[in-house]
């Protein structure tokens, strides 16, 4: 049943990843007959066609490389690298104005913004989960690590990250604490944080995790988590917590009298050295009462770490509420939020490159994800709006092959008068094909690792079993 499932699930994240590609090249082409010029090929895929027909001259096909898409039109510039040797040799084909050129390059961009726009209504109407990060509370402060040694301590509420307000832990926005983390460029961190009202300033060194070759470089971390709820929902048989009678529901509230603020407190105290007799305070509806545990190492894995047993923590419930953010808002975010990446990549003093970015497996792999998540419909309606808006920018970078390159070049036949040398203009498509091919593959060996890292730790995850109780 499950890999019916997962067949499903494939097959509704290819339609809907395709349905971006048709739609932006679609633009290209209505934009394309409108204007006179001579359409050779529409294509879904790059590489030899697995499936094609042509219709009133126009040649309709499916590649063998599941990337992207193109329409091939002779009279705006070749691309063998890419669509293939044409069909009529440039020179016997009428010259088309600079202005026709720039309608039909603006045209794939304007189609994906116009998508977006009907993602955004769609997600206006039926509502989005309510982003439950709207915590700026640190839950948790690995001992000896960055913000610990800059003096922040789980409870701490951040305010600044480099003079920049934060108003969630994760996600990309610029308004999060991870992003103003990963983004830093300064040797330390200024934080401005609150504790017990009192407004305090923090500074701290980023911490960087070693890498393999094969791994994208790891970016700036402080070392903490956000604020977390800590009621349990799974306990292991014959565990600590099952002996001491903690079950599905019971809040920690406290360890060894201290408010905790994250499961991560739990954790640190079980694997703490010498392993010690820990003082939970439980509440239990409205009971409030204090359990000894000693964590105990289980039998297996058998390179498990000394554990109480609580297995898992209740997620937070407030997902289901929906929330309606106008078309526009939501534009105006996805719009902030690839700007702030490319300003970023571009700047010299940041961590962040190239290699951070991610390709089309990476957008498969998130799609999928959502298709199997509750509530994924509509967050994967939300997914789309950025990746429209995200698609509609990038291609309009004035880069050749792009249609921001295409743009330029035309922009550019307009200042001389004339246009750019039709061979020299293929050398230049051609070289600049091959380095986005390239660029591709390289984000997609990162994509891939990842990928399959995730899978086998998920596979090697064994049960954790203690030892029978007398």
């Amino acid at each position: 049943m499950q890999i019916l499932k997962n067949v499903f699930i494939l097959l509704e994240v290819v339609l809907l990843f395709n349905l971006l590609i048709f739609v932006h090249e679609l633009g290209h082409f209505l934009a394309a007959r409108w204007r006179g010029l001579k359409v050779e090929r529409f294509a879904i895929w790059f590489g030899k066609p697995i499936w094609k027909k042509t219709i009133n001259g126009v040649e309709y096909a499916l590649g063998c490389i599941p990337a992207g898409g193109y329409v091939s039109l002779p009279q705006m510039a070749t691309m063998e690298a890419i669509e293939g040797k044409s069909e009529t040799p440039v020179e016997q084909l009428p010259p088309v104005s600079a202005l026709d050129k720039i309608i039909v390059a603006i045209a794939g961009p304007l189609f994906s913004f116009l998508l977006a726009i009907f993602f955004a209504v769609i997600v206006w109407g039926v509502g989005r989960p309510a982003e439950i990060d709207k915590t700026t509370t640190v839950g948790w402060v690995v001992p000896g690590g960055p913000a610990w040694n800059a003096g922040l301590r789980p409870g701490d509420e951040l305010l600044e990250l480099d003079g920049h307000k934060v108003s969630r832990f994760m996600g990309p926005s610029q308004d999060s604490i991870t992003w103003r983390i990963v983004t830093s460029e300064g040797t330390n961190i200024a934080i401005k944080y609150k504790r017990d009202g009192k407004e305090e300033m923090a500074y701290a060194v980023p911490f960087r995790r070693e890498t393999k070759w094969y791994e994208r470089k790891a970016l700036r971390q402080l070392l903490i988590s956000s604020e977390q709820d800590t009621t349990i929902d799974e306990v292991a048989t014959n565990s600590p917590a099952a002996v001491a009678g903690l079950k599905h529901g019971d809040q920690i509230v406290a360890l060894n009298g201290e408010k905790i603020y994250s499961p991560d407190a739990i954790l640190h105290a079980a694997t703490n050295e010498p392993t010690k007799p820990v003082s939970f305070t439980v509440k239990r509806g409205a009971e409030e009462f204090t359990k000894d545990l000693l964590a105990e190492k289980p039998l297996q894995p058998k390179d498990a770490k000394p554990s109480f047993g609580i297995l898992s923590i209740i997620g937070d419930t407030n997902t289901a509420a929906l929330i309606r953010i106008t078309p526009a808002e939501q534009i105006k975010i996805s719009v902030n939020q690839i700007f702030g990446t490319l300003q970023t990549l571009f700047s010299r003093k940041s961590d962040v490159g190239p290699q951070q970015l991610g390709g089309a497996i990476m957008i498969f792999r998130v799609y999928s994800n959502l298709f199997d998540s509750e509530n994924g419909w509509r967050l994967l309606l939300w997914f789309s709006v950025v990746m429209n808006v995200n698609l509609a920018l990038l291609n309009m970078l004035p880069f050749p092959v792009l249609d921001g390159g295409h743009i330029t070049l035309s922009i550019l036949e307009i200042i001389r008068r004339r246009p750019v040398s039709a061979k020299l203009l293929q050398y230049i498509q051609t070289a600049c094909a091959v380095a986005l091919i390239g660029f591709m593959l390289f984000i997609a060996f990162f994509d891939a690792g990842d990928w399959i890292r995730s899978s086998a730790h998920k596979q090697q995850d064994v049960p954790i079993v203690f030892a029978p109780k007398k």
